[in-house]
């Protein structure tokens, strides 16, 4: 299992690789496809080539997963990482992105830490351990009325390769927005959960296959006490075709609604 030692590791391994990037010169923003790819990998390069030699110390051998269609044998180690978790807002010079590294072991979390060098702040968590915000511990929302809540969303990469979760995304979305007090999408999936982990959003829910960029962070809501499941209600797991984590007061109530807004039109006209 691992140790605050090991996890202390992937903390400075991270803090450095965020300040690479934050002090490197921004670029402009891409006018196309190709000049954000190009862009994009010349900007995360330097930055990868040092958390991999980081990375290397701490686990030696272990394999990093595919970013975006990630790969995870039902055995064995494998890293997680994103090294620009945000990379259109940090390519539009908007602050919200992050540096994410997780340790999955069979197909399971069991360390992770994000790192957002702009805000100076880290989120770090492992099994056993909790879950902390530059070294102090998180607790989710103690709000009891949806009225009151803040919620946020996200789609995966690429959401036009699954239709269904878009679809399912705008239904949903019309259900929740007239029962709480707002709905925004802040920036990286992993950086939201993690604030619903720590109180500052009240919920977080995405449709759709996303395993890398919620991997991690579900173990930081987890090991924060807040609930982390599908939107069916069962136990949220590498596969899963969508994620809800919210306060323990609010999440039923969440799941209510996201459920209801979730069934076909001519279902709920019935």
């Amino acid at each position: 299992m691992p140790s605050l030692t090991m996890l202390d590791t992937i903390t400075q391994a991270a803090r450095n690789a965020g300040a690479l990037l934050r002090d490197q010169p921004r670029p402009a923003p891409a006018s196309s496809m190709a000049a954000f790819q190009a862009t994009f990998e010349a900007v995360e390069a330097p930055a990868a080539t040092l958390l991999a030699t980081s990375l290397a110390a701490v686990r030696p051998g272990v394999a990093w997963a595919a970013e975006m269609d990630t790969f995870l044998p039902p055995t064995g180690e494998r890293w997680i990482v994103d090294v620009l978790d945000g990379a259109v807002q940090y390519l539009q010079d908007l602050p919200h992105w992050c540096v994410t590294i997780t340790l999955v072991r069979d197909r399971r979390a069991i360390a992770t830490v994000l790192h957002n060098p702009l805000l100076g702040e880290t989120y770090a968590a492992a099994i056993g351990f909790g879950a902390r915000r530059n070294g102090l511990p998180l607790s989710p929302s103690t709000k009891t009325d949806l009225r009151h809540a803040l919620i946020a969303t996200s789609q995966p990469p690429f959401a036009g390769t699954q239709p269904d979760a878009v679809d399912q995304a705008g239904r949903s979305l019309s259900a929740l927005l007239p029962a709480v007090s707002a709905v925004r999408n802040l920036g990286p999936t992993s950086w939201q959960i993690a604030d619903t982990a720590a109180g500052r959003l009240d919920g977080f829910w995405e449709y759709g296959r996303d395993d890398a960029n919620l991997i991690g962070a579900a173990l930081i809501a987890s090991e924060a006490g807040a609930a982390v499941t599908d939107l069916n209600g069962r136990p949220w797991q590498t596969g899963s075709d969508s994620f809800l984590t919210a306060a323990p007061a609010l999440h039923s109530q969440l799941l209510a609604l996201l459920g209801a807004g979730n069934r076909p039109v001519q279902a709920q006209m019935a």
